[in-house]
């Protein structure tokens, strides 16, 4: 049977569109760094475009970053509504902390302070105690897993903006690093580094609006049996993995990361976030969860497509010299990750080329800068 194509383009979420205004924004942001000098601080300029922004402050460096979960929650919404006693939103607490969690860790920043942003349409939506609970309750976890404290947050009511019975959850977080040899930017990344791939557990919280595309169109939608027995709703809504606590591990065993790329929005291209004229060449590649295949097979994409919207199994890089490579894998272990040493950087044409998948993505598919 030949599936009707779906592409995240046509469920509203089009990069073409979004990747030039944040550029636009991001020059425009760039102007106002000489700020932070009359405060006594300076930006570290090299920052900006990264996850996270870094400035100096006495002997440390501080980070910051701000994040949104997009439209997982609706998922948890309509998939509750076929599975008693579960709002899901225990995960969607979790995912939230967690999508701004690992952007704050790819500049080597330890989190310290994580704010929450709430949005409803109504203040009835807060009503349902079930729900508040689970949300909370995910949300505390995560921080704990982080290591980091919620320091507080923001709950405005936007009736008449937002649809109705709909919420929007966001956060930001502040980190600090406090060795300097810690501090990543993509001024680091060295010709021959070895890519390490980490396995995702799913989906994560990229991609979604084209995921419920999907729903939409399946007899059973979210309770749709996938062939590994789970439901397409369980499927999605599986916790991200966090990764702090993992950084950490590597900062204490002295291992010499130079780079860190959190794979979310733009899938596989995100490898090659770094702005220097590099190749990244993978050679091995997790193989993807039942969820993205059934996906892409539903959606009708080819693997250049999914690959470029989903993290498909791979959802975290890291970029250290050959010699670190077995240590660093052995730590992923221990902290109950999978890794792999997936590839390798040269001097040259900035691209990624998927050589298991036949699939090459250059420079002008990802325009982050």
């Amino acid at each position: 049977m030949k599936h009707k194509k779906i592409t995240y383009d046509q469920v509203g979420d089009n990069y073409s569109t979004k990747d030039p205004i944040k550029k636009l924004a991001q020059s425009a942001a760039g102007q106002t760094g000489k700020n932070l000098r009359t405060h006594g601080f300076e930006e570290v300029t090299d920052s900006r475009g990264e996850s996270a922004y870094v400035w100096k402050q006495g002997d440390v460096h501080m980070a910051s970053v701000i994040e949104g979960l997009g439209t997982k929650n609706l998922v948890a919404d309509s998939h509750a509504a076929d599975t008693p006693h579960r709002t899901f939103y225990d995960v969607i607490g979790h995912d939230t902390v967690a999508t701004i969690i690992n952007d704050l860790t790819t500049v080597g920043a330890t989190p310290l302070v994580v704010h929450a942003y709430w949005a409803v349409e109504d203040n009835i939506w807060l009503q349902n105690q079930e729900r508040m609970q689970d949300l909370i309750a995910g949300w505390k976890h995560a921080c704990d897993l982080s290591g980091a404290s919620w320091g507080g947050g923001e709950t405005p009511t936007m009736k008449g903006v937002m649809k109705e019975g709909t919420c929007e959850l966001g956060g930001s977080a502040v980190g600090i690093i406090s060795n300097d040899s810690h501090l990543l930017l993509d001024t680091k990344l060295q010709e021959h580094d070895r890519i390490i791939l980490l396995k995702s557990n799913g989906v994560n919280a990229n991609g979604l609006s084209l995921a419920r595309a999907i729903a939409e169109k399946l007899p059973d939608g979210y309770a749709t049996t996938l062939p590994d027995g789970i439901s397409y709703g369980d499927s999605l809504l599986t916790k991200t993995n966090i990764y702090a606590p993992l950084l950490s591990a590597l900062q204490r065993a002295e291992i010499h990361t130079h780079y860190i790329s959190n794979i979310t929005g733009h899938g596989l291209r995100k490898i090659m976030r770094a702005k220097g004229d590099f190749t990244y060449t993978i050679e091995h590649l997790f193989q993807p969860h039942t969820v993205f295949t059934f996906m892409q097979q539903e959606a009708g994409l080819s693997d250049e497509e999914a690959y470029a919207t989903w993290n498909m199994g791979q959802d975290y890089a890291l970029f250290l010299p050959e010699e670190d490579v077995k240590k660093t894998l052995d730590i992923i272990t221990t902290h109950g990750f999978e890794g792999i040493d997936a590839g390798y950087i040269k001097k040259g044409e900035r691209k990624v080329s998927l050589l298991p998948k036949h699939i090459v993505y250059t420079e002008e598919s990802l325009d982050l800068r």
